[in-house]
């Protein structure tokens, strides 16, 4: 039997003059916020949050929004605009601002996957009386690095396993500051690095396989919007890449914020080595590590349950 909660609705609203969708959930009302931030570029994830941490709703309100372009937030003059990361980050804030005036609560939880941690980094920084804590997952830190270290995963792979066809496929195209010789070469190591375990570990998918159908399953999109979100997600991936890439965060050595980092140990999309190193210059109020043994790029599907029991933990440690 479906549970039914007292708070359950997506709605449209401005973020900077855009038009875009949020899902909320929550076992009633008055709950602290957590906002989501996707990652991608374009790569909404309501669906997963919705499917896989609902049980998080009966302590949390749980805010999940499709950013500018993505998912049910998509529109086909998106690609008249002109986009830079800075866009992002602005709207997420101002999202931050509509979730602080509807809830009443000074400072939100932010969430960050991938991507979202491209802005929630940063946003973090510049915001910190608008955050009460900051949780990172597949955590990004400096682009030229994290493309050459997973780009080296997929080749070491390949050899180790004897797969001639990959060793061929990846041999040829070694990212330069982050950037692969063409979008093709792109897909082929993200593909080939799902393969391998380094995008999810438990269950080795292509590219496709693991993104598609749990989107297709959760009945959280329509098949036209399904067709709006695949739209979105091809372009502002090709649209915001380099901005993603050339972004690095290591002088960013202080946060005035709590920070959560959950980060699968076996995740080469964003590499955890990287991310540790950053995590142990890091100061900050409170901050906690947590591995995810059984995880790559996404504990909070691989290791659901584990991921919201440690997050619950770790929020009511760090005093929230």
């Amino acid at each position: 039997m479906k549970k039914e909660y007292a708070v359950d609705y997506e709605k449209f609203i401005d973020v900077n003059g855009d038009r875009q969708n949020i899902r909320v959930r929550a076992a009633r009302e008055g709950l602290k916020p957590i906002l989501f931030l996707h990652g991608g570029p374009g790569v909404a994830d309501r669906h997963i949050i919705m499917m896989k941490q609902s049980a998080l709703a009966e302590k949390y309100a749980l805010i999940c929004w499709d950013q500018r372009g993505s998912g049910k937030s998509y529109r086909p003059d998106i690609k008249k605009e002109e986009l830079s990361l800075e866009t992002y980050i602005s709207d997420a804030e101002a999202v931050l601002d509509y979730v602080r005036a509807e809830t009443g609560y000074d400072r939100v939880i932010v969430a960050g996957h991938s991507w979202g941690t491209i802005i929630g980094t940063p946003l973090a920084a510049r915001a910190p009386e608008k955050i009460a804590a900051y949780i990172a997952q597949g955590l990004f830190v400096e682009g030229a690095e994290n493309e050459l270290l997973s780009w080296k995963f997929c080749l070491d792979e390949a050899e180790r396993t004897g797969n001639k066809k990959a060793i061929n496929a990846l041999s040829g195209i070694r990212p330069e500051n982050g950037r692969y010789p063409n979008d093709k070469a792109m897909m082929t190591q993200r593909n080939y690095l799902s393969k391998f375990g380094g995008g999810v570990w438990k269950e080795r998918k292509g590219l496709v396989a693991s993104l598609i159908k749990p989107l297709i399953k959760s009945g959280e999109y329509s098949p036209r919007e399904i067709i709006n979100y695949a739209s979105g997600a091809l372009y502002l991936s090709k649209k915001l890449w380099d901005y993603a890439v050339e972004q690095d965060y290591t002088s960013i050595t202080r946060l005035e914020v709590p920070v959560i980092v959950t980060q699968g140990v076996h995740d080469y999309n964003t590499p955890s080595e990287t991310a540790r190193r950053w995590f142990d210059r890091l100061t900050a109020p409170f901050k906690k590590w947590i591995d995810f043994e059984e995880s790559a790029h996404s504990p909070i599907v691989e290791e659901s349950d584990k991921w919201r029991i440690e997050v619950e933990k770790a929020l009511s440690e760090a005093g929230l």
